[in-house]
């Protein structure tokens, strides 16, 4: 059987004490098939997608003696490959990005609730769900950026302000169909109402500029080269910029933007759930209380420019960020008017 440093989209890699699970080293194995679970192994669907995770895997696996299988796809796809495998998925614990993603796999029935002390205890009420079938691990700001030398910035303040007339042909959105836009409409409609969200959402698409943007890293450069003014993104993406994550020349470019965090902001999180037919239940609820504890979240936070469930990354990258206050919105209110978010974002136009 070939080995290989690379693990690629749905391949499994095993962790043990022997293997460290880098690109950078060997030990990895890459599987073809799907075996069955053993005894005192965890199968992770993963949609989060940074090696940097299976460091914290790692370190679980050394202190706890069990090995992890992992498998890497976007959050739609793990989803729609739990539907299909049914009872005969071998999955044990299901890891996504974005509020929407975690509630609707827990209103289709595909994870079991499951209560522990250590989970109850550490992970905030408003980051986990009031079934038990799913809890927040790391969180996520959604951030406006903007150019100073395109558009005043000290008149945005709030995401409200990008609906201004001023910002006409200035502002630029990610696709209707990014999940992270859908929760900060779902954000708003909480907290102002389906009508106010409404006016805003017609007043901000009026402004923008050029077609919409398949990612926040597009954006981001857009806004840095001045073809567009201002922007709403995921914080982490431009500090991951700053850090050279992509280079010199997004690192270059990152730094003609300006980050301004709304007071109070809309967090989103990343989510962590038992899968309902999860072969080794006691493994993975460890797994998941190792993930959510303080110590499993900075670890999976701080390399990836996320913030842990309790304090803030200080990496140097976001100290411009400032810090942020969170506006009170339950991740299950974000997941429960996903729909809804949807059709009023359909209906406003934009695309």
């Amino acid at each position: 059987m070939a080995f290989n440093s690379f693990v690629k989209m749905d391949s499994f890699f095993r962790l043990s004490s022997s293997a460290i699970l880098s690109t950078l080293l060997p030990g990895v194995l890459i599987a073809n098939s799907v075996s069955p679970a053993l005894s005192g192994e965890v199968r992770v669907y993963s949609g989060r997608h940074y090696n940097t995770d299976r460091q914290v895997f790692k370190r679980f696996s050394e202190e706890t003696g069990i090995k992890i299988r992992l498998i890497e796809a976007t959050g739609i796809s793990l989803v729609e490959r739990l539907k299909r495998e049914g009872a005969n998925s071998n999955a044990d614990l299901i890891l996504l990005v974005d509020a929407a993603r975690i509630s609707n796999a827990a209103k289709s029935g595909l994870l079991q609730s499951y209560r522990s002390e250590k989970l109850d205890r550490e992970v905030p009420e408003e980051y986990k769900d009031p079934k038990a079938r799913w809890y927040s691990l790391t969180r996520r700001v959604r951030v406006i950026i903007a150019n100073p030398k395109v558009v005043d910035t000290k008149q945005i303040k709030t995401y409200a302000d990008l609906s201004n007339a001023s910002l006409k042909g200035k502002v630029c959105l990610r696709k209707r169909n990014s999940p992270y836009n859908q929760s900060l409409v779902a954000d708003q409609i909480v907290l102002r109402g389906e009508s106010k969200t409404r006016e805003w959402l017609k007043g901000m698409i009026s402004n923008v500029s050029e077609a919409y943007f398949p990612g926040d890293i597009g954006l981001t450069r857009a806004v840095a080269q001045g073809r567009c003014g201002v922007g709403i993104v995921n914080h982490y993406y431009v500090a991951r910029m700053l850090a050279g994550v992509n280079g010199s020349k997004d690192k270059n470019l990152a730094k003609k933007v300006r980050v301004i965090t709304p007071n109070p902001a809309h967090v989103n999180v990343s989510a962590g759930g038992l899968a309902k037919y999860a072969k080794n239940r006691k493994e993975a609820i460890r797994l998941l209380e190792y993930l959510a504890s303080p110590e499993g979240s900075k670890g999976l936070a701080s390399p990836t420019y996320e913030h842990p469930l309790i304090g803030f990354n200080d990496a140097k990258e976001l100290k411009g960020f400032g810090k942020f206050r969170p506006d009170g919105v339950t991740i299950k209110q974000l997941g429960d008017l996903n729909g809804k978010a949807i059709k009023l974002m359909a209906r406003q136009g934009w695309e």
